[in-house]
């Protein structure tokens, strides 16, 4: 762990009188929602940490249910998009709402767990013991409240990805390693005498998943395997898990494994989806070949306890055949260093420290969320959220829930929802230095480039591509959509999505290939798609749809959505940028787009088109995707427009008091400079109740469907705040809440190429600034702004005032 190993309030978790960078509760998780979370981007897992249960519930990024192949294509509707454009233009403002195929909502996969790996201790008289129950190897050192182990305990350690549980000198450990992808479980104590199992049978399991389960002894104790088809087709998904203890004996029994008597057992667990037979024997070979993995550094990094490595109360152990480098706990102390060399790095590049009281630092997450008026609770939301972004961004960016789900019946498939949610949970992926996140993003959007083809040619008749608004990962069709939500014809999703791989671009300085090729495409799109216009010899963008919104007086199929306008014109500067051969033809083709228009309520509206009027009330800000997060519109060199978003944002209704509703309104008033207005959205999301104890977040208030959009999006709000850039500007304390008279920021990167660090007190701050390239930018600060010649590798220190 971080620090020490101690109990005391805070326990291991604080560092040097810091901020904490994990969170602990005094008794296990009784839902699911409250698990404490590891991951490595692919494998995720939930663990509750009871000690007569012991349950880790597995997921894994591929685990989605399979949608027949002939449901996932897009529509074909290219022929028929001339005469609703006509339609349209001509005033028919319902003529959008039969724009289909006929099809009915077709749901994108669902995202759903594998099975929990479950640790029962068997009670004395032989059986299984209850969850909360004393059983053999929980006894020792008397009961605490409520029935459990005295000194019970549970924590997340954000730095090393290491959920633990400690009670009366036992102890459970779990991570997921970003070394060796598998799912590592060390548990230690009294002699332990416990079941073994793989259970399926979790909520709203489907009741045709035909499973298969079995046990089998293994050279170096024994294997769990499980393999569950879905129903309808050929497709399954297989766990495997080994299981070596020391110390006992340890026997495989129908189903599952008997530990009697063992000292420490360590499992390692992996699942895969697959389609055919698995291969479990070359699966355990694989699992078998980790408990020696040669790593010669391993007794070298600091651990999960002491500060050799070794975790607190356990020595090597040479039992039942182990010699000591094979024994349970050396396996663990070796796989846990591999994985904590990449994952710390990550972790660690970035810390906030908002000068928290430390009595409220020490609060068990539960408790600390009572008190939203402390600053000890957005510096560990801080450092909870990019923990969370991080543990789920590998093979894919975070889903709706993050890499984490304990039931089957996930809220919106448990998929990615492009429109607004997965940017806002990616975004602070370039300024926190989380480029793991990027790498995943970018997975993602190169992935289902073939698919987004075929939505541009099935849906408009052009080249290049568009993006689907709702996808489960797997396809990249558009075939999600009713006539409420015409989500296969939103033409901005493919610029939106490519924004944070642009956004990192600028950050490095190294531009990937493929971001060149992508913007190409989308480019190529817009060529061929804006062929219309207007009395005045602008475009028109038709048809047009702003996500999820409809105007008052219209139809949800529209022309110039504000969205639509600033993507197509982001998208062809953008490409014209890296494109100097096609440059001239994309800025040509730019300049021809509408400016946006302002209502008659001085608002930035959200249809630049007469006659279509603005409905208020509504959780998505599409509209202000020229202020957040393009940096189109802002207070320095378009002030008028941007007093007119302020006006639109001031008149923007919560709706459904969704969290990414919340945060957005609050990104967007931090780039307006409007620190009272972003801190109040942010107050009312502390307030909410929109937080588990695990610090995982929900949809709604009051913990209402578990959803990782405010978990993810709140630390890029938090550097909003404090620091904002571009390639040729620096903004510095732009929207400082008044309650943070104190603090720190450490690592921040910016789009200009310098990495920021910040402190303050007292109405003074301190910026350090560390530039990787040369370049002369705009400085911006609470004072004003003046020119600054950054060099490479020459580092500027600024005393500047906060106020």
């Amino acid at each position: 762990m971080t620090g020490g190993a101690g109990h005391g309030s805070g326990g291991g978790l604080v560092t040097g009188g810091g901020p904490v960078h994990g969170t602990w509760e005094a008794e296990p998780a009784a839902r699911w929602e409250d698990a404490f979370l590891s991951g490595n981007g692919r494998h995720g897992a939930l663990v509750f940490g009871d000690p007569a249960d012991d349950r880790l519930v597995v997921t894994h990024h591929a685990l989605v249910e399979p949608v027949p192949e002939a449901d996932t294509l897009p529509p074909r509707l290219a022929s028929g998009l001339e005469r609703l454009r006509d339609r349209l233009l001509a005033g028919d403002t319902a003529a959008g709402e039969a724009f289909t195929d006929g099809r009915g909502l077709r749901w994108v996969g669902a995202f759903h767990p594998a099975f929990a790996v479950r640790l029962r201790r068997i009670a004395s008289g032989g059986s299984e013991a209850a969850g909360g129950t004393r059983a053999r190897g929980t006894a020792a050192g008397g009961t605490g409240v409520g029935g459990l182990p005295a000194g019970y305990r549970r924590e997340v350690d954000f730095a090393t990805g290491v959920v633990r549980a400690e009670w009366a000198g036992c102890a459970s450990r779990a991570f997921v390693s970003r070394a060796d992808d598998v799912i590592v479980q060390y548990v230690t104590g009294a002699p332990l005498d416990a079941r073994i199992t793989l259970d399926p049978r979790l909520p709203n399991a489907p009741a045709g998943l035909a499973v298969d389960r079995k046990a089998l002894p293994a050279p170096d104790g024994a294997l769990l395997a499980l393999r569950a088809r879905y129903p309808g087709g050929q497709v399954s998904f297989t766990g495997v898990t080994l299981v070596a203890a020391a110390g006992g004996a340890t026997a495989a029994e129908g189903d599952g494994v008997r530990l009697t008597g063992a000292r420490e057992v360590l499992l390692l667990t992996r699942v895969r989806r697959h389609t055919g037979d698995a291969d479990v024997p070359g699966e355990a070979a694989a699992l078998r070949a980790l408990l020696t993995a040669a790593d010669s550094r391993a007794d070298d990094s600091p651990a999960d306890g002491t500060p050799d490595g070794t975790p607190a109360g356990d020595g090597p152990t040479a039992a039942q055949g182990f010699p000591p480098d094979r024994s349970p706990g050396a396996a663990y102390r070796r796989l846990l260093a591999r994985h904590e060399r990449a994952h710390r790095t990550a972790y660690e590049r970035v810390a906030l420290d908002l000068g928290a009281l430390p009595d409220e630092r020490a609060l068990p997450g539960s408790a600390l969320l009572r008190r939203p008026g402390s600053t000890a609770l957005p510096e560990r939301l801080f450092a909870a959220g990019r923990y969370h972004l991080l543990s789920s961004s590998g093979m894919l960016p975070p889903r709706l829930v993050g890499l984490w789900t304990g039931d089957w019946d996930t809220a919106w498939s448990g998929a990615f929802t492009t429109n607004a949610n997965l940017n806002l949970q990616t975004s602070c992926a370039a300024a926190a230095a989380l480029p793991e996140v990027t790498d995943a993003h970018a997975a993602l959007v190169y992935g289902q480039l073939p698919d987004w083809r075929d939505n541009a040619r099935e849906v408009f008749g052009t080249r290049g591509v568009v993006a689907p608004s709702h996808t489960d990962g797997t396809s990249g069709h558009a075939y999600h959509f009713q006539r409420e939500y015409p989500l296969h014809l939103w033409t901005a999703g493919a610029d939106w999505l490519l924004v944070p791989l642009v956004e990192h671009a600028e950050t490095t300085g190294a531009v990937d290939p493929r971001l060149v090729a992508a913007l190409a495409e989308v480019a190529r799109f817009y060529e061929d798609f804006l062929t219309r216009t207007g009395p005045d010899g602008r475009i028109v963008v038709v048809p047009s749809y702003s996500p999820e919104n409809r105007p008052a007086d219209a139809g949800w199929v529209t022309v110039n959505a504000t969205m639509d306008i600033a993507a197509a014109r982001h998208a062809l500067t953008t490409a014209a940028a890296h494109l100097p051969g096609d440059a001239d033809r994309l800025r040509a083709l730019a300049a021809r787009l509408p400016d946006y228009r302002v209502n008659d309520d001085g608002a930035l509206a959200e249809w630049a088109w007469p006659g279509l009027t603005d409905r208020y009330d509504h959780r998505h800000l599409s509209h202000l995707y020229p202020v957040w997060p393009l940096h189109e519109i802002n207070p320095y060199d378009t002030p008028a427009l941007a007093r007119a978003a302020h006006r639109a944002l001031e008149l923007r209704g919560a709706e459904n008091d969704s969290a990414h509703g919340h945060l957005h309104h609050a990104l967007v008033a931090a780039r307006l400079r409007d620190g009272d207005r972003a801190a109040a959205a942010l107050d009312r999301v502390l307030r909410g109740d929109f937080f588990h104890p695990s610090l995982m977040s929900a949809h709604y208030p009051g913990r209402d469907v578990y959803n990782a959009d405010a978990a993810h999006a709140l630390p890029a709000l938090l550097l909003e705040l404090l620091v904002q850039s571009t390639p040729e500007r620096l903004v510095l304390l732009p929207a400082l809440p008044r309650g943070w008279t104190r603090g720190a920021l450490r690592g921040v990167r910016t789009r200009c190429g310098a990495r920021v660090d910040l402190r303050w007190q007292d109405g003074t701050c301190t910026a350090s600034i560390r530039p990787s390239r040369t370049v002369r930018i705009d400085l911006r600060t609470p004072a004003g702004g003046q020119l600054l010649e950054l060099t490479a590798g020459e580092d500027r220190s600024l005393t500047l005032g906060t106020g």
